[in-house]
């Protein structure tokens, strides 16, 4: 491997602080997309009572690309 090492591999203490700003980070996520899924269980003596699921999709749009849905979608 060439270049700089990573932080993690550098012996002794870290000069600076480590990470990505957060407009960068958002510009990557909206630019390629993410899946965000999760279950939340809320149990009573080991009786499962309430089940919730989330399943999002966060990406960008763009103009350029055309809908997938042959009537233009459902907006």
């Amino acid at each position: 491997m060439t270049g700089e090492p990573v932080p993690w591999d550098t012996p002794g203490p870290l000069s600076g602080p480590i990470g990505v700003p957060l407009v960068d980070l958002l510009d990557r996520v909206l630019a390629t997309g993410v899946v965000v899924s999760g279950d939340l269980v809320i149990a009573i003596a080991d009786v499962p009572l309430v089940r919730v699921s989330l399943h999002a999709l966060l990406s960008s749009v763009s103009e350029r690309v055309p809908a997938p849905w042959p009537d233009g979608g459902p907006l």
